[in-house]
């Protein structure tokens, strides 16, 4: 029997940034309280939470008194140390698990997965020294691309090689840390998957979203994305596999390429995810929602969408557009109570909602 959170219970989120944000108001439409575990002052998410724990991930005092006191643990963050982890784990449940957590946070880990359950990805290889990218850059060829396994975002942690020229100063970028090599593969365009699986095996996808990215910054999510009804298929089958592999348990993206030759996984990220944004207005229970659904063992959503829908990142100086945007009657405003506008930053996004095809 699966034990289902009742309304009142207590959700713990690592992270305060603009996930655990709109993770803690879907959670309270559904009556519960989210608490925010996070070491920066002022995190977004402390604007709407019921309460903000603002201490270090390091401090195995702060994080057992966390623990002790909600019914079960999320996060919005993929690069949550692992000793935290240890230690939150003894009081509390943790959902999605600790295997999704790992293979997501390690690059090589998470192609060499996917690989294993038969799903196409870009041709790889594992790099520590400048002796393995000279003989990996003779293998995979240039144009490609030296990635860090762990903590890259947003085109961080990243390095184009145009020519074997790149190699030297590839090296002195990843300034010592383990990357691994990635070829460039032929694609259309990239379109991702939003699916969710529940306590009891229950899986349920979003439609897919096709992306546009600039400077290695989602800038645009479009719903219907271009696939062929095959092509959709796949998608949401191929992330099926992935959810059930991982005995998975909440809301995972996964990023796809569109080939001659079929999709190819690019990444999986074990969270919430910013492509998965137009379905506050384009579902009626949208990712967010989905998500605490899982975790507290509460029945998923369909995931049907009732509306076309243009995801757009509002990113340092768009915020100077707010104004104008919230005078179009067909966008839905979400801003994410950021006080500063730096470049590259994502300050909130905009849903501008057509009606369904």
């Amino acid at each position: 029997m699966i034990d289902r959170l009742p309304v009142g219970a207590t959700i713990g989120i690592l992270g305060g940034g603009q996930l655990g944000r709109m993770l803690s108001v879907a959670a309270s439409r559904l009556g519960f309280e989210c608490a925010i575990y996070e070491p920066g002052s002022a995190p977004p998410a402390g604007q709407v939470a019921a309460r903000v724990v603002t201490a270090p991930y390091g401090d195995e005092d702060a994080l057992r008194a966390f623990a002790a006191t909600v019914d079960v643990i999320t996060y919005e963050f993929e690069n949550v140390p692992t000793a935290a982890l240890d230690i939150l784990e003894e009081t509390c449940p943790i959902r999605p698990n600790r295997k999704a957590l790992g293979i997501s946070q390690d690059r090589l880990t998470e192609k060499e997965f996917l690989n294993g359950l038969g799903l196409q990805t870009a041709p790889f290889a594992a790099i520590s020294t400048a002796d393995d990218l000279t003989a990996a850059v003779k293998g995979i060829g240039v144009p490609s691309i030296l990635k860090t396994r762990r903590f890259g975002y947003d085109g961080k942690g990243q390095v184009r090689l145009g020519s074997d020229a790149d190699i030297g100063r590839a090296i002195e970028e990843m300034a010592g840390s383990d990357a691994v090599l990635e070829g460039f593969v032929n694609f259309s365009h990239e379109v991702s998957v939003i699916g969710a699986r529940g306590l009891n095996g229950e899986i349920a996808c979003f439609d897919p979203g096709e992306n546009l990215h600039d400077d290695g910054i989602l800038r645009t999510t479009t719903v219907p994305a271009r696939l062929s009804g095959a092509q959709k298929a796949d998608a949401v089958l191929l992330t099926g596999k992935i959810l059930n592999a991982l005995d998975y348990v909440g809301v995972l993206g996964v990023e796809l390429f569109v080939t001659p030759g079929g999709l190819i996984v690019n990444e999986i990220a074990p969270r919430v995810h910013n492509s998965g944004h137009w379905t506050q207005n384009g579902c009626v229970i949208d990712q967010f929602e989905q998500h605490i659904r899982a975790i507290t063992g509460w029945p998923l959503g369909d995931g049907a969408r009732h509306a076309n829908v243009k995801m757009e990142n509002l990113i340092g100086a768009d915020m100077d557009r707010v104004a104008d945007l919230s005078a179009d009657p067909g966008v839905a405003l979400h801003l994410y109570g950021k006080a500063e506008a730096k470049p590259g930053r994502k300050m909130g996004h905009v849903n501008r909602i057509t009606p369904k095809d």
